[in-house]
């Protein structure tokens, strides 16, 4: 089910942001006056298209792996005299270079409306409140239960905004301001060294864990978020803000452990459970009588009725205060997914954050699963890393093509059909090259 899972809303993620990406190179073509042939959805055998009275075919492929735009032109087959200054290739610099940029541009429009759609549903995210300090994180001061509101002056709300903001620094910076509320309320600013705990260089994999950066979340406390009305929690002492540390007397100090012996001691005990809680720093015991209720399997599951604090906000806004927190998000996004792109390149990243499809796949279905909000955020990171690559200054890409173009501004004249097709063949090289690794990483990440 996961493969099938991930499978499907692969493709249906890449038919929304390719069929986006070519209706730019369409719409524009159409604006500039160039014949449009056919806007295929899909490779191969046609399934199914009609036409419109401009002539141009419509068509879903029964290859649901991208699709192209064919376009009037004298390169590529003969054109009547009367429809010459219809043909792409007769058309100005300026208008060719429109053209093609229109595909990336219309994915960078579409990621800012993803985010706007995503801030208007409203996105639950991980609170960037710290864990259990370890390492260079708990030498440098840095304490459980402190949330992080910035990292060198950039604030931050999420520990994805975290990671954002923390990854590309260890490339370039010895150690990173870090701005905390303490418990409080007060806030201090704390130097953290971005360095492993034997002084080796961070791996941005892991590079919380390295730092002893730990989230919360990773292994909370097990504390009360509230209780459901109508369930025993309810009808207990059980209050929100209380921390659980035992049950029946046997240790609970995190949350995963809290779960097996909820199961273990009310099975045990047919429900009746004394929980030992910490309230305004002094113990004391809650009686709850538990509820069994068959799970999925039909199997017994006890439950008490009570929500857990993992730390998480929603970030939920309007149709108009949304417009200028998607384009920040799109920014802030864009701005770290360059200059990870421009350290790879430089070979201080790691060519291991490459990933191809298996991967994209996989997260395609994760984020599916964790519903609409999280569905938008991953089409907008997709559409995004679609637009950068694109612009890449490689034949075969959009990019590929403006640089021709801006060759051509400059010395006059179109480069040579040798030179063109010498720059075709590098491109597909390097596009094969990047494909591969992008396979290898997949590969190895699954199988590691």
């Amino acid at each position: 089910m996961d493969i099938a899972g991930s499978a499907f809303w692969f493709l249906v993620a890449v038919g929304i942001l390719v069929t986006f990406h070519e209706f730019g190179h369409f719409i524009v073509a159409r604006r500039m006056g160039v014949k449009v042939l056919r806007f295929s959805v899909g490779f191969g055998r046609v399934l199914w298209s009609r036409r419109d009275r401009h002539g141009t075919e419509f068509a879903i492929a029964a290859i649901p792996l991208g699709g192209y735009v064919k376009m009037l032109d004298e390169r590529e087959t003969e054109v009547p005299p009367e429809q010459a200054h219809l043909a792409f290739n007769n058309k100005s610099l300026g208008a060719r270079a429109a053209i093609v940029a229109a595909g990336p541009i219309f994915n960078l429009i579409f990621t800012v409306f993803a985010y706007w759609a995503m801030f208007v549903a409203g996105i639950q995210e991980f609170s960037p409140v710290l864990g259990q300090m370890e390492g260079a994180a708990a030498e440098a001061g840095f304490n459980k239960g402190e949330r992080i509101v910035a990292v060198d002056d950039q604030p931050v709300r999420s520990w994805s905004q975290v990671m954002l903001e923390l990854v590309p620094r260890s490339y370039e910076q010895s150690s990173v301001n870090i701005t905390v509320q303490r418990a409080d309320g007060g806030e201090v600013v704390r130097r953290l060294p971005l360095k492993g705990p034997d002084g080796e260089a961070l791996d941005e994999t892991r590079i919380l864990g390295q730092l002893g950066l730990n989230p919360w979340h990773r292994n909370p406390d097990v504390i009360v978020g509230r209780v459901v009305e109508d369930l025993p929690a309810s009808r207990s002492d059980l209050t929100a803000g209380d921390r659980i540390i035992r049950i029946n007397g046997e240790a609970t100090p995190t949350f995963k452990e809290f779960q097996e012996q909820l199961q273990a001691q009310a099975k045990a005990h047919d429900g009746e459970l004394t929980f030992t809680v910490i309230r305004d720093g002094r113990e004391k015991q809650v009686a709850i009588k538990a509820q069994s209720k068959p799970d999925e399997n039909g199997q017994p599951s006890w439950r008490i009725g009570m929500y857990y604090e993992l730390y998480t906000e929603l970030q939920r806004f309007g149709l108009l205060e949304s417009i200028p927190k998607s384009l920040q998000e799109s920014w802030r996004v864009t701005a770290g997914s360059m200059t990870m792109l421009y350290h790879m390149l430089a070979g201080r990243a790691s060519l291991k954050n490459l990933s191809g499809p298996i991967t994209i796949a996989q997260v395609a279905n994760a984020s599916a699963q964790g519903g609409l909000s999280d569905f938008l955020s991953f089409l907008a990171l997709i559409s995004l890393s679609l637009a950068i690559v694109n612009l890449l200054p490689i034949p075969v890409l959009d990019g590929g093509h403006l640089l021709y173009y801006f060759i051509e501004w400059v010395k006059g004249s179109p480069l040579s059909e040798q030179a063109q097709t010498v720059g075709l063949f590098i491109g597909l090289a390097m596009i094969i090259g990047m494909m591969g690794l992008a396979f290898y990483n997949d590969i190895a990440r699954n199988f590691s």
